[in-house]
């Protein structure tokens, strides 16, 4: 049977620039489903971090932004002293749309942090165009809102939304009544265009896995 799973993202890592970890995220293949190869479980923390400094090595001061790396492929963006890695599940996986989630990820961390003032928190020097507040310190310090970010793009591997501006809104606003704070049941919200692209995202994996049957 094909697989239809919308499980697309390996792992979600943001490294410094020595390669040590400064945010990882390892997402499993939901109830019943297994990895396409046993060899690139990752599953202990001894594995990924292997897998982290080889993946660095491999990236250090290259010019490309996607490649295939122990049977995955791999979109990553180097930002001042960090690199942001978004680690797919194979490398069939549709490389415009998870890269389209790093650049989300990559623009929302920037309005984030930016906004938390780190990008002057670096003795007053310029964070470069484009980069807002993303540097290895902003990272550290704000640590949560990272991760938040992050959580609100990707859940258990599965895309939920690109839009950096909605990303950065819901990480900066607080919890409405009636949210599980308050006993009640939270409410996960997608803009429009995020239900687009998650639409469009399973369309195409439904079309991919039917022409292999022509």
């Amino acid at each position: 049977m094909a697989d239809l799973s919308l499980y697309s993202i390996k792992a979600t890592l943001i490294l410094d620039n020595e390669g040590n970890r400064l945010y990882a995220k390892y997402y499993s293949p939901p109830h019943g489903e297994t990895e396409a190869t046993a060899t690139n479980s990752l599953v202990s923390v001894k594995e990924q971090k292997q897998f982290e400094k080889s993946l660095f090595a491999k990236t250090n001061k290259q010019n490309s932004d996607v490649l295939i790396f122990d049977n995955h492929l791999i979109v990553y963006k180097q930002i001042l002293d960090v690199t942001i890695y978004l680690i797919a599940t194979s490398v069939s996986e549709n490389e415009a749309m998870i890269y389209q989630v790093l650049i989300g990820i990559k623009d929302a961390l920037s309005i984030v942090l930016a906004n938390t003032g780190s990008s002057n928190s670096m003795g007053g020097g310029s964070s470069g165009a484009g980069s807002g507040g993303i540097d290895k310190r902003a990272i550290l310090e704000h640590y949560d809102l990272a991760s938040l970010v992050i959580d609100e793009a990707i859940d258990s591997g599965i895309i939920l939304e690109v839009d950096p501006t909605v990303l950065a809104n819901r990480t900066s606003k607080m919890p409405k009544s009636g949210s599980a704070l308050d006993g009640g049941v939270p409410t996960i919200e997608l803009s429009e265009q995020g239900l687009q692209n998650v639409f469009q995202f399973a369309r195409g994996k439904l079309t991919e896995k039917l022409r292999q049957f022509q």
